[in-house]
């Protein structure tokens, strides 16, 4: 029947997911966006073509920027650190492992990039009438992306 399959086949939560920073190991996050990349595109036309249209090559890959979002939490400054370690040119690279998880915990998507490192750090808005959850905001810069599917 054609109902049976599509009983057994949907699409996945994006809530259930990990973040694995290099050294650090897993942190919990709230929220990961941004995992974009992107091609220029070059339009080329050789001299000889008989063609008037330009064909189109892939030129220079760019990759974005990576959000990650966290709750604050009392004597966790981790990425604080890490922000602050760079002095004088020497900016400490990690290896960032993003994972979006199957219902038992298996990991069915894979996003890894390479030499990462934090560009900015956002601090919680206070508010003095407010009941939100304080939450801290992490910028990553990156050199590759490499997405695996399981």
């Amino acid at each position: 029947m054609a109902g049976e399959a599509q009983n057994t086949i949907w699409p996945l939560p994006r809530f259930f997911f990990k973040v694995t920073l290099g050294d650090q190991g897993e942190i919990l996050f709230q929220e990961v966006s941004s995992l974009d990349s992107e091609t220029h595109v070059i339009d080329y036309r050789a001299g000889n073509s008989k063609v008037f249209p330009t064909i189109k090559m892939p030129g220079i890959a760019k990759m974005g920027n990576v959000t990650l979002k966290k709750g604050v939490f009392v004597k966790d400054n981790k990425f604080w650190t890490w922000y602050n370690s760079f002095k004088m040119n020497t900016i400490k690279r990690e290896t960032v492992v993003i994972s979006l998880l199957d219902e038992a915990g298996a990991d069915t998507m894979v996003w890894t990039l390479t030499d990462a490192f934090s560009i900015k750090i956002s601090g919680t808005d206070l508010k003095s009438d407010g009941n939100e959850v304080a939450v801290e905001t992490i910028e990553l810069a990156y050199e590759t992306i490499v997405i695996k599917k399981s």
